[in-house]
């Protein structure tokens, strides 16, 4: 078990399995730092992300979690360091390549990044139009279907957004996402501005995509019951850098008082 108050250096682990290689981890980030002016929000941020796993990342407003995740999908450039996903360098990857990696990866914003004009239907049919063009109509209508059906809103086809609870636009904000089968997914705060009992329903749901996509996952919250629902690892971020790591229960028992804070 990991040390809390202590970052191992690890190097991805490569699995050879009938003399071909395969990724056990997604997501790698080696030194990287990220600015606005003299505002240096990452100093030096070193992780990885397992294949399959959840990583939950805690810290305090403002300590650069969501610039985190914003990194990886490219809404954010880094300004030193490396980013690995699935074992290449992006900076070294030209458009094309950049386009296919981010192919494998969903993104559910805090807002859902839901269109209110467009129906439940419309708002699923969006993202695969784009990608997607040459699909039959039956084909996308199944897909469509199979996404309202894992979160719940099976009924809810022909609704519109503002028709919606704050539950259910999370949960179509996420059947949106996960219509392409993305790889990793990057939650973004799911659970704020929600109830406990509709915050517990999200956490349960991002379990259930864990297991029926296998998806690699990065979730950033400040809701405590949500990172020890949804868990298999977690990492505290304090002044820049990883300052703590553990399971749910190893940092919950840790006698740095900073630490304890997150889980009082």
């Amino acid at each position: 078990m990991i040390a809390v108050g202590k970052m191992t250096n690890k190097k991805p682990l490569i699995e050879i399995e009938n003399n071909s290689k395969q990724e056990t981890v997604v997501v790698e980030m080696k030194h990287l730092k990220k600015s606005f002016g003299n505002n240096h929000v990452l100093r030096d941020i070193n992780l990885i992300v397992n294949k399959g796993e959840n990583l939950v990342i805690l810290g305090q407003s403002g300590t650069g979690k969501s610039v985190l995740i914003k990194c990886i999908v490219g809404l954010i450039q880094i300004d030193e360091g490396k980013l690995l996903i699935f074992g290449k360098v992006i900076s070294e990857l030209r458009n094309k390549e950049l386009i296919q990696i981010y192919r494998r990866i969903g993104f559910l914003f805090q807002s859902g990044a839901l269109y209110d004009s467009m129906s439940v239907r419309e708002n699923l049919e969006f993202p695969l139009r784009r990608q997607l063009s040459s699909t039959p109509k039956e084909k996308i209508d199944f897909l469509i279907e199979e996404a309202l059906h894992n979160v719940g809103l099976s009924k809810s086809i022909d609704k519109t957004p503002s028709e919606l609870s704050g539950g259910m636009r999370k949960r179509l904000g996420l059947a949106r996402t996960l219509i392409l089968k993305p790889e990793i997914m990057l939650y973004d705060e799911p659970t704020t501005g929600l109830d406990p009992i509709t915050s517990k329903e999200i956490s349960n749901l991002i379990l259930d995509v864990q297991k029926k996509y296998n998806t690699s996952s990065i979730i950033i919250t400040h809701d405590i019951e949500c990172a020890k629902l949804t868990s298999n690892r977690i990492i505290v971020i304090k002044d820049g850098i990883c300052a703590a790591e553990g399971s749910y229960e190893n940092l919950e028992k840790s006698t740095d008082p900073w630490i304890r804070s997150f889980f009082q």
